[in-house]
């Protein structure tokens, strides 16, 4: 296991927001994430693209689960894949083994574990589509646990194991089969249509809100006059109004005063609430 001293968050997390941690973890066995979660209480971290580092400099240890707990393996048009693979090489395994199914989140930033508790999604496809069970380790009870798909009870971007304290530690996912030639084509043409409605040419950590029932997040923030609009380097995307960017220099303060700021706008002019879909680390 590796253990960082004062690391330097910017590269962890998609916003490249900067941040230290005191002491963080980066844990290659399933016995060593269960030791730690039960011995110093971590902030759990996965690829780290879904959330804003609020501190300047966290004391509480953090605990990642990405590259360095990862792997698949297949068996049939089955894989099992640990929760810190990267979406993309999960993507790329499976076309070179002619599986169809995740070539949808090519283009998706992020690792395994986080597409399963926040129930990722894009092209009108959610993750849990592919899901056949998922195995976890329970904090609270201190054991190791596996839910079918059914009983993880999925909804859109959510879960029961999203308000629990729990590390993911693999999935299964049932795919098809299809040609590598179809797959690597799916492939590229989500990442080009991504690439042309998206803002990728600054960091940032993809769509701030989940999408209110009836509506459409990036069109309400557009009418209420914040396209565009910056506080510091944070700045709500001229592109699509649905995420925000970092200019260069954004802190966790900008990100959160734009956040903030437009929940009230668009809840003054449409009443709809918007929910926060990135996660704020305090």
């Amino acid at each position: 296991m590796r253990i960082e001293r004062n690391l330097d968050l910017t590269e962890f997390n998609s916003y490249r927001i900067h941040s230290v941690a005191e002491t963080a973890y980066f844990p290659e066995t399933t016995e060593e994430i269960k030791k730690l979660a039960d011995s110093i209480n971590p902030i759990i971290i996965g690829g780290g693209c879904n959330v804003i580092f609020a501190q300047d400099c966290y004391a509480q240890p953090i605990m990642f689960v990405r590259d360095n707990y990862s792997g698949i393996s297949s068996n049939g048009e089955c894989l099992v894949v640990k929760a810190g693979t990267d979406l993309k090489v999960l993507s790329e395994y499976a076309k070179d083994h002619s599986l169809s199914g995740v070539e949808y989140y090519y283009d998706i930033p992020g690792c395994v574990g986080g597409a399963t508790i926040m129930n990722a999604g894009c092209n009108g496809r959610s993750f849990s589509e592919l899901l056949e069970e998922v195995t976890f380790y329970d904090i609270e009870k201190e054991t190791i646990s596996t839910m079918t798909k059914e009983e993880m009870r999925f909804e859109y971007r959510g879960n029961v194991l999203k308000d629990m304290k729990v590390v993911v530690l693999e999935v299964v996912l049932r795919l098809q089969k299809s040609s590598q030639t179809d797959i690597a084509l799916l492939m590229e043409n989500n990442k080009e249509n991504r690439w042309a409605k998206q803002p990728r040419d600054y960091p940032s950590a993809g769509s701030v809100f989940k999408r209110p029932v009836g509506h459409f997040v990036g069109p309400m923030i557009t009418e209420v006059g914040l396209k565009g609009y910056r506080i510091g380097d944070a700045m709500i995307s001229d592109k699509h109004a649905g995420f925000i960017v970092n200019l260069g220099n954004a802190s966790a303060g900008d990100i959160i005063s734009l956040i903030r700021m437009a929940q009230e706008k668009v809840k003054a002019q449409f009443g709809v609430e918007l929910e926060l879909e990135q996660r704020i680390i305090g």
